[in-house]
């Protein structure tokens, strides 16, 4: 007998006008067409007072850091250039919080097991954030969020590493000199593995443990009282039963890092939280993310 052949047309399961958005980067989703995308660009733009400022704040962080010291470059070796990046930080109406200027290494120049060998890096889901904001909701827990400044410039470095003095930042007795980096910076490739390295060590010997399921998530009890600490990159989330434990991991924190308290949880990784403490309901809203998008 002969086979029967279905007469069934067959259609695609996503329509042709159907786009697909992977990375916001990718369509410029989220970028401020405002912001310059280089220094001489900054220095023409109507806030170029506020980028100078930034700028200033930025080099006087990583010379209180001690991030570089200025050699004669050894004969044989080649630095890394470098170079500013302007961006305007919004807040969760949009709203201009602070000019952030950032001096990143051109790290595509870096050359594998010269300058960088091991360059992975864990950062915590969406689903353990939703796990974390599912306890706090069921079991009314204080909500914190810290912020860490100059996160990157934290991190130690094992390579020899060379880098061409800043823009805009170099005097006149020492134009013939480059940067030695003795810390990471940012535009490094092993710089947020570096962080992270760095931040494991200091809370787990402050009495945290690691979760088993995800590399970012910390946990801590003492007798009955406990805390959650959530790290996405520089975000730090605190959750805890007890304001004494929260206050001391805070102080903790402050003595080992450069922090910023943000008090009360309400706008993290782009979502917003809406909390209702007397009906333990949590709202988590992406509403300026979907905006973007349509």
């Amino acid at each position: 007998m002969s086979l029967r052949r279905s007469t069934t047309e067959r259609r695609s399961a996503i329509l042709d006008d159907y786009i697909v958005f992977l990375q916001e980067h990718e369509d410029g989703i989220g970028l401020v067409e405002d912001d310059p995308i280089n220094f001489h660009q900054a220095m023409l733009s109507a806030y170029s007072h506020k980028w100078i400022d930034a700028m200033n704040e930025k080099i006087k962080s990583m010379k209180d850091n001690d991030i570089w010291e200025l050699v004669t470059l050894p004969e044989g070796t080649k630095p890394i250039g470098c170079k500013w990046i302007f961006k305007t930080k919004r807040d969760s109406k949009s709203n201009v919080e602070r000019y952030k200027a950032l001096l990143v290494t051109k790290g595509f120049t870096q050359k594998e097991c010269i300058d960088y060998k091991e360059t992975f890096s864990p950062i915590s889901s969406k689903d353990s954030f939703r796990v974390i904001m599912a306890l706090v909701a069921h079991f009314d827990l204080e909500l914190l969020q810290m912020d860490v400044k100059t996160m990157f410039l934290n991190g130690n470095i094992d390579e020899t590493i060379y880098m061409m003095q800043p823009e805009n930042f170099v005097s006149k007795d020492t134009k013939n000199m480059i940067c030695k980096l003795k810390k990471s910076i940012y535009g490094l490739k092993q710089v947020s593995r570096q962080w992270y390295h760095k931040f494991h060590q200091i809370i787990i010997s402050f009495g945290f443990e690691m979760n088993l399921v995800d590399d970012c998530i910390y946990h801590k009890f003492s007798e009955s009282k406990y805390i959650f600490l959530v790290l996405y990159v520089d975000d730090i989330l605190l959750a805890s039963n007890g304001i004494g434990l929260l206050h001391e991991t805070k102080r903790f924190l402050s003595q080992n890092f450069e922090m910023k308290d943000l008090g009360d949880a309400s706008f993290v990784l782009g979502i917003q939280i809406h909390r209702d403490r007397s009906r333990c309901i949590f709202r988590l809203s992406q509403k300026n993310y979907i905006e973007k998008i349509l």
